[in-house]
């Protein structure tokens, strides 16, 4: 059986998010909202550090 808590394990290089404000790729973005639903998967939404200074954005792990 693998270890797969190895640090030295995990992949290198960038990882790229998805900003869901400007809809386009991005190396900065973290959650902003979970939108849970009754039936089937809810909906998270991310957002680039430019549209969250832009549109005053908070992180989900900082909002009150």
């Amino acid at each position: 059986m693998a270890n797969t808590t190895d640090p030295t394990l995990a992949p290198t290089g960038p990882t790229y998010g998805w900003c869901d404000w400007h809809e386009g790729p991005s190396g900065t973005a973290v959650l902003i909202s979970v939108v849970e639903q009754c039936s089937g998967p809810g909906i998270t939404r991310y957002a680039c550090a430019p549209c969250r200074e832009q549109r005053r954005l908070v992180p989900y792990g900082q909002q009150p």
